[in-house]
């Protein structure tokens, strides 16, 4: 009985051992690092190792790497191989096995835009914020917001939205008011006709009761350039033409075309922290004087794996808001968020 449970034992340790993967990078200076090549894209390529963990090095450090299980290699002009590699003899360069009817070649690494791209999947957070006051300050504040992004190799899909809804009571007639009453919906397609340039389409529909908006609705078309993007940084420029219809509670309405000028930029610090900003602008075609900007700018910092802390700053200006509103809306919003 012993006999056989120990032979089972080393059994399981055999298979264990065969199963693991035993992916090599070799290295420039001649160090070697062997484990599970992950992924690798930017110029970083990670490897799961089963002393460090995961391991990030620079690709361009790496002389040549082995695998025992077939990866996907996406070259910078658009062809996929998906093949076992083995080292090559030649500097920053691997060699595919070959399979069936495909030879084996040399990879020149510095061709290499990915490896084992992720799926593409919808990726996004869910924000949602309160701050309630009471004693000398009778109010409520609550805030929430969603977004979600779908990159694949040529396009890109956004969506966003978000409720704002405030309330004061007067702490010597007991009346409440509200302060603050909001919400937005909008989406975007980007087309990539390079790795950078691209056409959009977009539409964004709001409302705000406090500012007498009933509704604006500003659906557009232009061209972006995607100037860096990275898992820690990320920069694009938009310009286009936007038709802006706004209806207000007085019963007037009113509508024309707008030239659109926006960007967008985000910034890891460090594994924790990241910082964001956003900017649209919307000059009448037909009134320099007549236009809309809508901002913000904040940072998120992890709390968990799937769990953040946000604190933003959200800025609106209307040149021509409903009659007796202002024409600038500035808020302060706080809020625990979860990604996926």
């Amino acid at each position: 009985m012993r006999f056989a449970i120990c032979a089972a034992l080393a059994l399981a340790t055999c298979v264990a051992v065969t199963a693991a993967r035993a992916d090599e990078i070799l290295f420039n200076n001649g160090d070697r690092l062997t484990g599970e090549i992950v992924t690798a894209a930017d110029g970083k390529l990670k490897i799961k190792t089963a002393v460090a963990g995961e391991v990030t090095v620079d690709l361009k450090d790496v002389k040549t790497f082995t695998t025992d299980e077939p990866i996907t290699l996406e070259l910078k002009d658009g062809n996929v191989i998906k093949d076992k590699v083995t080292a090559a003899t030649t500097q920053n360069t691997v060699q595919t096995a070959g399979t069936g009817a495909v030879a084996a070649q040399d990879v020149d690494l510095t061709l290499v835009e990915k490896v084992n791209p992720p799926p593409t999947r919808w990726t996004g957070s869910f924000v949602a914020g309160a701050i309630i006051s009471t004693g000398n300050t009778e109010s409520q504040n609550y805030n929430l917001s969603l977004d979600a992004t779908r990159r694949a190799e040529d396009d890109r899909l956004t969506f966003g939205a978000g409720y704002f809804f405030g309330q004061q009571t007067d702490p010597d007639t007991g009346i409440e008011s509200t302060t603050t009453d909001n919400w937005f919906v909008q989406g975007k397609y980007d087309y990539f006709f390079t790795k950078k340039f691209y056409g959009y389409a977009n539409a964004r529909v709001e409302r705000d009761r406090i500012a007498a908006l009933d509704l604006r609705f500003t659906p557009g078309v232009g061209v972006g350039y995607q100037w860096v993007e990275r898992d820690d940084f990320n920069f694009n420029t938009e310009a286009g033409i936007t038709w802006v219809y706004e209806d207000y509670e007085t019963g007037d309405s009113e509508s024309h075309f707008a030239a659109r000028f926006a960007y967008h930029v985000d910034k890891k610090i460090n594994d924790k922290v990241k910082l964001f900003h956003n900017l649209e602008y919307l000059p009448s075609l037909e009134d320099i004087e007549d236009f809309n900007v809508t901002a913000d700018a904040g940072l998120r910092a992890t709390l968990t794996a799937n769990m953040f802390g946000e604190a933003k700053v959200e800025w609106r200006y209307d040149a021509t808001p409903a009659p007796g509103a202002e024409k600038n809306d500035l808020r302060w919003v706080l809020g625990v968020g979860w990604t996926f």
